[in-house]
C-alpha cells in the first residue's frame, strides 16, 4: 500500500521581553495554560536552572506567548524549590503536587496558586495516604486530579491516585482491565473522560506503550494502534491538539527525537512529522502547551560530562493540521477500499467486528447507524445512547423524555469529539428505532426541512413517527457505549450527617427540631475534625452522646472528632476543645510548609489567622532580631524563622502546655539554633534594646505589654505588629490611640522617636461588627 506523505513543520524561537530569557533555561519544571483577561498565557513554576548559578527554583513566571512578555508573579507563600513536580489547572487554580527538593527530600505536598489573589496555599488534604514522589504524571477530569506512577528513591509506583480538588480528599482508584506496569518519567493527558498515558521508565527498560483509562468505569486498556508509533522514551512531552495526541522529545536521544509523533484519535493511527530546526534541541524534561493552533515548548535540556549543561530556548510551532487531517482520512479510506478489494469483498458484506478492524474507531465507540442496525446490533446491549449534535440535544432530549425513552438511571455525557451529546436510551426505544430503520430508506438531511422543524417545533404535538423522523432529520445515531455509567448523585457530608442523625433522633424519640443545631461548616486540625462551639448545644444531645458522636464522625469521614469551646479569657489563652471521638488531643497540623504540633485540648490554634501568618512569613527578616511577646505554640515564631529567615527570635510564653509544644515545634522545624524561648510573664522575661521588630499577637488586646514592646526595640527604633479586636466604628480612634500611646511610652522611656502608622491589616471578622486588626507601627529616631 502507498505510504503516507511525510509532513514537515518548523519551530521558531520565541522572542522574550521583560525578564531575562535565561529564567526559562530550566528542566524538570512545570507549565500550565492560564486564562488572563480572556488571553491564554503560560504559567511556569520551579525546575532546575535559571540565571547565574544553576539551582532548583521556586519562582513563578507568566509568559504571554503572543507578545513574548515574561514576568515574575510575586505570589505570597511560594512552595519550596523543587523539580520533577507537576502542575495542573482546574479552572483558574493551579495545583502543584510533589517533586524533589534534594536527594533525601521527596515531597507529597499539594500547593494551590490562586492566580487572582496571587497567593500560594499549602492544602490540607485528607483521605488515603499519598506517598512522596517525583517524576510522576497528572491530568485533570472535571474537579478530579489523577496521578499515576512516580519515583521515590528505589520505589517506583504503579498506583492511580485521585485528588478531589473540591473536598481535598485523596483516594485510590479500584482499577480494572489491562493494568500498566510501574513507571516514572512518563506522560499523561486528559481527552474528555479518558486519560491517555505513554512511555516512561520501569527501572530496567524504556517503555513505548500507550494506555487509556476511562474515569467513568475505572477501566485501563492497552491501546492497539497502526502506523509507526514513537520510539520508546521517557522524560518526553505529550499534548492534545483537536483529535490528535502529540509526543515530542525525551530520552534516549535518537533520530526520532527530531520528529513529532501524532496519533489520530479518530482511527488510532500514528503519523510522524519531521521538525525543521536550526540547531539540535534537547527537549528532555521540557513542557508543551497548546495555545490556539500553536505548540509552545518551554524549557528542557540535559547535563553530562561530555558536553556540560545545555538548555533549550523557548520555541513555538504551528499546528494547523486541518488539511493533513483531511488528506489522512482520505488515505485511510483509500487503503481500506484497497484492502477489501484484495479480499474480494465490499463494505456492506462486513460484520461489526470486521468493520472495526478495517476502521479502528477510537476507544471502542461503535456507531450504530442505519447500516450497522441492519448488521444486527441487539437491543440487549449493555449500554445504548442516542448521539446528537449539541445544538439539537435539548430538543431531542425533551422528545425522548416525553415518550419515556430517556434512561434516567444513566448519565448524559459529551462525546470525545466534543461536537455531540450522548443521551442514554431505553431498550424499548432501541427496538422501535431498529424496526423503523429496517423498514426505511436512507436519505440525506434536508436543511430547509430542519429549519422548519426548529421554527414550528412543539414537544406536546409530537407523535412517535414524527419523533423518529426528527431523529433521522437531525442525523441522530445510536451508539453502543460499553463505558456508560450509572447516574450517582453524591451526597454532601451535611446531607449524610442530617440523614443519619435524623434516623437516630427518630429512634430515640427526640424532636427533629434539634436538627437545626447541626453544623454547616467545620475545621480540620491534622486528622481532627473540629465542630463549632455553636453546634449540638441542646442538653438532650448529651443523653445520646454514645451513639451520636460515632455517627457524626462517620458522616464526616473523621478519624477524630472534637467540638470547639470558647477560648478562656485568661492570660494563658487555654483551649476548651473537647475530644468526642478519639483518645488523644495531640495533633500535627501543616500550614504553609510549617509543622505545628500541640495538644488541641490545652492549646488554642486559630485557623482564621492564616493570612496574617502568611504575611509575616513574607517579611524580609534575614538580618533582624525579632521578639514575639505571645509566642504560644509558635504561631508567628515559626513563620519568622522558617520563611522570613529571621536571624534570631526571642519567644516569650507562660502557658506550660504551649511551651511544651513550642519546644517540640522549634525542634521539628530545625530552628533550635535561631530561637531562644523565655518562659514566664513577658513583662519580666522579655529582652531590652535588642529587637528590630516585636510581635504582639494577643486578643482581644495586648495593651498591657505595649511598654514591654517599646523597651524590647533597639534605641534607634523598629517595627511593632500590634493585634487587637476593634469595633468597626472605632477603628480610626483605636489606631490614633495606639500611635499616641507609643509616643507617650517612648518619651517616658527617654526615647525621642517619630512614631507613625505604616500599615493596617484587617485579618478577619471576630464577631458582629468586631474585626481582628493588626497595626504595623514604625518607630524611628528623630
Amino acid at each position: 500500500m502507498p505510504g503516507m506523505h511525510k509532513l514537515s513543520l518548523s519551530v521558531d524561537t520565541l522572542t522574550i521581553l521583560g525578564e531575562p530569557i535565561e529564567r526559562l533555561f530550566l528542566w524538570g519544571h512545570s507549565a500550565s495554560p492560564l486564562m488572563i483577561n480572556g488571553v491564554k498565557e503560560v504559567l511556569i513554576f520551579g525546575g532546575f536552572g535559571g540565571v547565574g548559578h544553576h539551582a532548583r527554583r521556586n519562582y513563578t513566571l507568566l509568559l504571554d506567548t503572543k507578545s513574548g512578555h515574561l514576568k515574575q508573579i510575586d505570589a505570597i507563600g511560594s512552595p519550596s524549590p523543587r523539580v520533577g513536580h507537576t502542575s495542573t489547572a482546574v479552572e483558574n487554580i493551579i495545583y502543584v503536587i510533589g517533586g524533589r527538593g534534594g536527594p533525601m527530600q521527596i515531597f507529597n505536598d499539594v500547593w494551590a496558586l490562586n492566580t487572582t489573589e496571587k497567593r500560594w496555599t499549602l492544602l490540607k488534604c485528607t483521605g488515603h495516604i499519598f506517598h512522596p514522589r517525583h517524576r510522576h504524571a497528572t491530568a485533570s477530569v472535571g474537579s478530579n486530579i489523577y496521578v499515576f506512577g512516580g519515583l521515590n528513591n528505589e520505589i517506583i509506583y504503579s498506583c492511580l491516585n485521585v485528588l478531589n480538588s473540591e473536598t481535598l480528599d485523596w483516594s485510590n482508584v479500584n482499577i480494572l482491565g489491562e493494568l500498566p506496569c510501574a513507571r516514572h518519567s512518563h506522560s499523561m493527558v486528559a481527552y474528555g473522560p479518558l486519560l491517555l498515558m505513554f512511555g516512561g521508565y520501569d527501572g530496567q527498560k524504556v517503555l513505548g506503550d500507550l494506555y487509556s483509562f476511562d474515569t467513568r468505569t475505572s477501566l485501563w486498556k492497552k491501546e492497539k494502534t497502526t502506523g509507526r508509533g514513537p520510539s520508546p522514551r521517557f522524560s518526553h512531552s505529550m499534548f492534545i491538539y483537536k483529535n490528535f495526541i502529540g509526543i515530542i522529545g525525551g530520552c534516549p536521544l535518537t533520530q526520532h527525537n527530531e520528529e513529532l509523533a501524532l496519533l489520530n484519535l479518530i482511527n488510532n493511527r500514528w503519523i510522524n512529522v519531521s521538525i525543521n530546526t536550526v540547531s539540535r534541541d534537547f527537549w528532555i524534561r521540557s513542557s508543551t502547551i497548546v495555545i490556539g493552533d500553536e505548540l509552545i515548548i518551554v524549557g528542557g535540556g540535559a547535563s553530562c560530562y561530555a558536553f556540560g549543561t545545555r538548555f533549550s530556548y523557548p520555541m513555538k510551532m504551528s499546528l494547523n493540521l486541518a488539511s493533513v487531517e483531511d488528506s489522512y482520512s482520505r488515505r485511510l479510506n483509500e487503503e481500506s477500499v484497497t484492502f477489501l478489494a484484495m479480499e474480494g469483498r465490499n463494505i456492506s458484506q462486513l460484520n461489526g467486528d470486521e468493520l472495526q478492524d478495517c476502521y479502528p474507531v477510537s476507544w471502542s465507540y461503535l456507531k450504530a447507524d442505519l447500516s450497522a442496525s441492519k448488521r444486527g446490533i441487539q437491543s440487549d446491549a449493555k449500554h445504548l445512547a442516542l448521539q446528537i449534535k449539541k445544538k439539537h440535544a435539548k430538543l431531542v432530549k425533551d422528545v425522548l423524555k416525553k415518550f419515556g425513552w430517556l434512561d434516567l438511571t444513566k448519565k448524559v455525557y459529551q462525546s470525545l469529539d466534543g461536537i455531540h451529546i450522548c443521551l442514554p436510551i431505553s431498550g424499548e426505544f432501541f427496538d422501535i428505532y431498529l424496526k423503523e430503520s429496517l423498514n426505511s430508506e436512507d436519505r440525506a438531511t434536508d436543511l430547509c426541512e430542519e429549519n422548519v422543524f426548529m421554527e414550528e417545533f412543539s414537544v406536546n404535538k409530537v407523535s412517535i413517527p414524527m419523533a423518529l423522523h426528527i431523529f433521522s432529520l437531525f442525523n441522530a445515531s445510536v451508539i453502543i457505549d460499553g463505558a456508560s455509567c450509572d447516574k450517582k448523585i453524591p451526597s454532601s457530608p451535611q446531607k449524610v450527617m442530617r440523614e443519619m442523625v435524623c434516623s437516630l433522633l427518630t429512634e430515640k424519640r427526640l424532636p427533629l427540631g434539634m436538627l437545626e443545631e447541626l453544623p454547616v461548616r467545620w475545621d480540620r486540625l491534622g486528622d481532627i475534625t473540629v465542630l463549632p462551639v455553636t453546634s449540638f448545644r441542646d442538653p438532650r444531645w448529651d443523653s445520646i452522646a454514645e451513639e451520636l458522636w460515632p455517627v457524626v464522625a462517620k458522616s464526616l469521614r473523621a478519624l477524630r472528632l472534637a467540638r470547639q469551646g470558647r477560648i478562656l479569657p485568661t492570660g494563658t489563652r487555654d483551649s476548651t476543645l473537647e475530644i468526642l471521638v478519639g483518645d488523644s488531643g495531640w495533633v500535627t497540623h501543616q500550614e504553609n510548609g510549617i509543622l505545628y504540633s500541640f495538644d488541641a485540648t490545652k492549646c488554642m490554634f486559630s485557623l482564621g489567622n492564616l493570612s496574617e501568618k502568611l504575611r509575616m512569613a513574607c517579611q524580609d527578616c534575614r538580618d533582624e532580631v525579632v521578639v514575639d511577646l505571645f509566642a504560644g505554640i509558635g504561631y508567628f515564631v515559626l513563620p519568622f524563622l522558617v520563611k522570613a529567615k529571621a536571624k534570631l527570635v526571642y519567644a516569650c510564653e507562660w502557658n506550660s502546655h504551649a511551651i511544651k509544644a513550642l519546644r517540640h515545634n522549634i525542634h521539628a522545624n530545625f530552628m533550635e539554633d535561631r530561637c531562644i524561648i523565655l518562659e514566664g510573664d513577658n513583662r519580666v522575661t522579655a529582652p531590652k534594646g535588642v529587637a528590630d521588630r516585636v510581635c504582639l499577637g494577643l486578643l482581644p488586646s495586648s495593651e498591657n505589654s505595649w511598654r514591654t514592646a517599646v523597651r524590647a526595640l533597639r534605641p534607634q527604633g523598629g517595627l511593632l505588629h500590634i493585634h487587637g479586636n476593634v469595633k468597626d466604628f472605632e477603628e480610626k480612634s483605636w489606631l490614633d490611640y495606639i500611635v499616641e500611646s507609643i509616643i507617650c511610652i517612648a518619651e517616658t522611656e527617654g526615647l525621642l522617636w517619630a512614631v507613625s502608622l505604616q500599615h493596617v491589616e484587617r485579618v478577619k471578622s471576630y464577631g458582629p461588627h468586631i474585626r481582628h486588626i493588626v497595626a504595623d507601627v514604625r518607630c524611628k529616631t528623630l
